[in-house]
């Protein structure tokens, strides 16, 4: 699939507060899945009131579309979103816009995160790239992703078709001060942003998670201040600032709650499941 950009303008000012919901949007790390990630028993049940409510549903993730695969049976999915917007697809994995880190920002994105001391991964060709097997955050990848990294020496023209570039470290600090330096550096040439305080992810321009909302908006004909989203990390902000109604996580940062209308419980607590129940079903859009 070539990069296609057919939209990289902003997105508006924020929408009018919801007074109807007939769209709802998720993040899923820290939001849609368990500390242990699973998809609870209780977030199915909900999801599934959701649709029959007239409330579409669809999710996105800073995880690669294919790291996403546990979701897709249980909530319905239909359309869905990976490394943070940048990757569109249908259930069936085919893509609906697909977008990549243009090679410059890439090779200095690299260079920065591996010169603070990051371990780099890159996640392109459909496969997650390292070169160092025994950094500290592999094996939870790999149970999150639930697919092996394929090990490298060098990440090759792989880096040129990169959805994502991640940097991880448990130098949570270096790593809140290098996405600022690295943001300031690429410009617009590239989005610098946390996913979790221990990933510091680099993807296409302009994507975001609120590029990802409006993707799904238009998909599902449903206007802007229809939609609900939810969310934990600052790299879910963007979903706020396009929907009608943003909910936050009770394991969310105080930032991200600080922005939210609403904050629901926390994901170990059948929080998205509570979300739904209290703040969104009650103006589902099919409701009389």
């Amino acid at each position: 699939m070539t990069d296609q950009t057919t939209d990289t303008t902003p997105g508006p000012a924020r929408p009018p507060r919801a007074t109807r919901i007939s769209l709802m949007v998720s993040d899923v790390d820290g939001t849609l899945v368990t500390p242990d990630k699973l998809v609870a028993p209780a977030t199915v049940e909900a999801v599934r009131r959701l649709h029959a409510a007239g409330v579409a549903f669809a999710a996105v993730s800073s995880r690669p579309p294919r790291g996403m695969k546990i979701l897709i049976e249980p909530l319905e999915l239909e359309i869905f979103g990976g490394f943070n917007g940048s990757s569109i697809v249908h259930a069936d994995y085919s893509p609906v816009e697909q977008h990549f880190v243009p090679l410059e920002a890439a090779h200095l994105a690299v260079d920065t995160m591996r010169a603070r001391g990051a371990d780099i991964w890159v996640f392109a060709d459909n496969e997650w790239y390292i070169e160092n097997p025994d950094s500290q955050y592999v094996p939870r990848e790999i149970r999150t992703v639930q697919f092996q990294p394929t090990l490298v020496t060098s990440f090759g023209d792989h880096i040129g078709r990169a959805g994502k570039i991640v940097g991880s470290s448990s130098d949570f600090d270096m790593l809140a001060a290098c996405e600022t330096e690295l943001q300031a550096l690429l410009g617009d040439r590239a989005s610098a942003r946390r996913s979790q305080h221990y990933y510091l992810d680099v993807t296409a321009p302009v994507v975001d998670k609120g590029y990802a909302v409006r993707a799904f908006a238009g998909y599902f004909g449903v206007p802007l201040n229809e939609v609900a989203v939810i969310g934990d990390m600052a790299n879910d902000l963007p979903m706020f600032a396009n929907a009608g109604l943003a909910i936050a996580m009770g394991n969310a940062t105080d930032a991200v709650k600080a922005l939210a209308d609403h904050v629901t419980t926390t994901n170990a607590e059948d929080g998205i499941a509570n979300a739904i129940d209290r703040f969104v079903l009650p103006l589902a859009a099919g409701r009389s």
